[in-house]
């Protein structure tokens, strides 16, 4: 059986869930203002950005995940391709 068609099958499942949990981050956060809130008169918009700093990090780690994720399946691609070369020069 071939592999590389299942190789860059996974590599693009693994990439586009990447850019999925990016755009959803990013759509997360896209309201986050960096302020500091001084007084507490302002305390019902301080809380809507907890709100939402506390949604951002949740999502954190996923996306972090799966960077690592396609990482690893971009580094697996490029050692079959080295492999491959290697196997074709001797």
């Amino acid at each position: 059986m071939n592999w590389v068609p299942v190789i860059w099958s996974m590599w693009g499942v693994t990439i586009l869930l990447m850019a999925a949990v990016r755009v959803y981050a990013s759509r997360l956060g896209k309201d986050e203002e960096d302020q500091v809130f001084l007084s507490d008169s302002s305390s019902h918009a301080q809380m809507e950005q907890a709100a939402i700093a506390m949604k951002v990090g949740k999502i954190e780690p996923i996306k972090k995940t799966a960077l690592l994720l396609a990482g690893m399946m971009t580094m697996i691609l490029v050692a079959y391709y080295v492999v491959d070369m290697v196997k074709q020069f001797r």
